[in-house]
């Protein structure tokens, strides 16, 4: 399987590349180096996993992505301008593990709210809402409060909340990380359902779940140990859609074994 572990080359002549990170390093003021001499092109339209062990780096990565945190070495390119830039023309948006869903608002009020931060008008923040809840099966809880929700439908509601501005990435950070596993192998169909509607939508996935990462995505980024870098990228070279079939195939667990063998290095 070592043909399956390669580094995305930067400037190759495929799809356009919506995240461009060249020697990207990130020290902390306490002398933390998070992040080191990452090297990583990340096309538009595509799934890309990030897995390694805690501490790793990954979440200070989609900080950086985010314009939360800011690099101390090397070049960040978000959608062809800087992280701040992407994030003020809703270009971005970015899922939780947690929820955070407000609980004292409605399940529609919550998703509009980043519209209704932005000032749209009332009667377009639900329309936008509407076509959201239906992606993740929740139209007919748009009245409902938070409390009256299981985990896995809050979690469709934070999805949503993220797809309501059509943003062109989404990150999401272990968004699944606290669900049960039948919740979790049904959300994450559902994620792959409402990603290929809008394959111009290019979303980056943290887990800690190699068996996730690899039934999700296009491409794994496995990063070492702190100071995080990329050990290696596996491809994978799997037509979607992609169903629970895939899960029991020879291919997956191939693909399952080398981003476990980029983990060991």
């Amino acid at each position: 399987m070592e043909s399956l572990q390669t580094y995305a080359p930067l400037g190759d002549s495929g799809a356009q590349h919506l995240v461009r990170m060249e020697g990207l390093s990130k020290v902390y003021p306490n002398g933390t180096v998070a992040v080191q001499d990452v090297n990583l092109a990340i096309r538009e339209g595509e799934f890309l996993s990030f897995v390694g062990p805690s501490g790793c780096g990954k979440s200070t990565i989609f900080k950086m992505i985010t314009g939360l945190t800011g690099p101390t070495g090397g070049m960040l390119e978000v959608l062809g301008t800087s992280p701040k830039q992407a994030l003020k023309r809703s270009d971005t948006a970015f899922v939780f593990q947690d929820h955070t869903l407000l609980p004292w608002n409605t399940v529609i009020d919550n998703v509009t709210l980043p519209l209704a931060l932005r000032g749209v008008a009332r009667k377009e923040q639900r329309t936008e809402a509407e076509r959201v809840l239906e992606l993740v099966g929740l139209k007919d809880y748009a009245k409902a409060m938070p409390r009256q929700l299981s985990g896995g439908m809050k979690m469709r509601v934070s999805i949503a909340r993220a797809l309501v501005s059509r943003p062109k990435l989404l990150l999401m950070d272990e968004p699944f990380g606290a669900l049960d596993e039948i919740t979790r192998q049904t959300l994450q169909l559902e994620l792959l359902n409402i990603w290929r509607q809008d394959r111009k939508m290019t979303v980056l996935f943290v887990t800690h779940n190699v068996f996730e990462a690899v039934f999700l995505s296009t491409r794994v980024v496995v990063m070492t140990p702190r100071p995080g870098k990329v050990a290696a990228v596996v491809e994978v070279p799997v037509p979607y859609p992609r169903d629970e079939n895939f899960r029991t195939t020879p291919e997956f667990g191939q693909l399952v074994r080398a981003v476990s063998e980029g983990l060991k290095h």
